[in-house]
């Protein structure tokens, strides 16, 4: 092996901290740089909510959550709402926006540590016909050793605002399950009005038969018998249009779900709207558990916690600094090689920055108190809410019952005239205004079966309870039945 020590001149060993400085700054980075990459050292991924999915406690133990539907499924409400937890754009937004917020926690933690440089050079310089090569390095540490609490005030609002990315996300998560839940039972509805509409559609068409017996008996006028085809051709229309209807709420429920408006979504059967007393108590405690809990109200208040970490960030910004620097330093000069190092302490004085501190706190002040506007306004917000969902269900209760009553009575109505015409002793009239009626009260059931289960999530939603245990409340019977 040849040596490259033997002569003290010797330009590889004028090069010799050159290149020794290279390889230590260039090795690292080839050879752990995908590490570096992925290091977590303040474990940040440990803050980090999550991923959106429904959680279920019971029954299905070995239901596996966001896994993809077989092309065979049949869609009941867990399905839907746990695809559309997964795959919704919206959830999907918020989950990453957390991951930023938690990634900003440690870029301030890292702050707090001192930072190490590297520097090289290599010029060449011609003057006189002659040319020399210039080569430099240096390794540089750097560190903040007191700032007066800048960096503790942005550590803080890096954590405020992870804490409010969280509560958007869980926030977030109970706005795309309810429209999960309303897009479920809209199609649900339409689905049952096109039932509706092919009942009275089957009701209208025997009204016709009847009339046209009746004429061609003479029993019957020419009027019974078009006011029949007319009111059959209006049922008709009425199916028409309720399938067009339908075909748009299942496109408006694959939206919710994540999915191409044109999947086929065949539906489960959902048992009849059962009313409970499971949220009749008092509104006011109602208020107080939704102030508790409500996850939009929980990120107003980190984000005002933030903002007046903000003002104290601010004012630490305009205070004096004490930085410790040090490091190793090489030059060579055309053949002429030095070595040095330095350590030192630096004391920044902030002396004059045209007022910048001041305005800068002014303007830290005025967001915090936006800020508190703001809290205090989803507070307003959270107990109207409560309030409105709380009625909104109560007349659902109400209004099941009551519409029980009289599709009950429309259709023993309907089946009294159609009887009376068909014996001769009734006319086209009273059989014609009684299947209307019915059909009204098929409408209206099919709408009161709707709103119920609908308030029933509005209200989880607006008191913060909307979660995997509400679905079990809500009309999965498929799926409620324990193992």
């Amino acid at each position: 092996m040849a040596n490259t020590t033997s002569r003290p001149g010797s330009p590889k060993l004028r090069t010799a901290p050159f290149l020794f400085l290279l390889a230590t700054l260039s090795a690292a980075p080839v050879g752990d740089l995908q590490a570096f990459e992925t290091a977590d050292p303040f474990a940040t991924g440990a803050l980090v909510p999550p991923r959106p999915a429904l959680s279920l406690d019971a029954p299905e133990p070995a239901r596996r959550p966001c896994r993809p539907p077989s092309a065979d499924a049949v869609y009941g409400l867990i399905d839907v709402v746990d695809l559309a937890l997964c795959q919704n754009p919206a959830t999907r937004e918020v989950w990453s926006f957390a991951r930023l917020q938690a990634a900003g926690v440690g870029i301030a933690q890292s702050d707090f540590l001192p930072a190490l440089d590297g520097r090289l050079a290599a010029n060449r310089v011609r003057a006189s016909g002659q040319s020399n090569t210039q080569k430099s390095g240096s390794l540089t540490l750097s560190w903040l050793l007191f700032d007066f609490g800048a960096r503790s005030a942005n550590l803080e609002i890096a954590r405020q605002l992870l804490s409010a990315a969280s509560a958007t996300l869980d926030s977030t998560v109970q706005n795309v399950f309810l429209s999960a839940v309303q897009a479920y039972y809209n199609a649900q509805a339409a689905r049952a009005a096109v039932d509706a509409a092919r009942e009275s559609e089957k009701a209208s068409r025997e009204s016709l038969s009847a009339a046209e017996v009746r004429y061609r008996v003479g029993s019957g006028t020419p009027a019974d018998r078009l006011q029949a085809q007319t009111a059959w051709s209006q049922a008709t229309l009425t199916r028409l249009r309720a399938e067009g209807v339908l075909r748009n709420t299942l496109g408006r429920l694959a939206n919710v779900m994540g999915l191409d408006a044109d999947r086929p979504l065949p539906l489960d059967d959902i048992p009849a709207a059962t009313p409970d007393a499971g949220f009749e108590r008092d509104v006011a405690a109602l208020i107080d558990e939704a102030r508790a809990r409500r996850p939009d109200l929980k990120a107003a208040e980190a984000e005002l916690k933030a903002a007046r970490s903000g003002i104290d960030y601010a004012r630490a910004a305009g205070l004096p600094t004490l930085s410790l620097a040090a490091g190793p330093k090489w030059e060579d000069l055309g053949g002429v090689s030095a070595n040095a190092s330095s350590i030192g302490l630096t004391l920044n004085l902030p002396i004059f920055s045209g007022f910048s501190t001041t305005y800068n706190v002014r303007a830290a002040e005025a967001r915090s108190d936006v800020q508190a506007a703001r809290v205090d306004n989803v507070r307003l917000q959270v107990a109207l809410d409560v309030w409105e969902a709380y009625q909104s269900l109560s007349t659902a209760g109400q209004t099941i019952r009551t519409s029980a009553d009289l599709l009950a009575s429309a259709e023993h109505s309907e089946r009294v005239a159609l009887g009376r015409y068909k014996a001769g002793v009734g006319n086209i009239l009273d059989v014609l205004n009684a299947q209307s009626a019915l059909a009204g009260a098929r409408l209206q059931r099919i709408q009161a079966m709707l709103d119920w289960y609908v308030s029933r999530a509005a209200l989880a939603r607006a008191i913060g309870a909307l979660d995997g245990k509400s679905l079990f409340s809500l009309g999965d019977g498929r799926k409620a039945q324990t193992p």
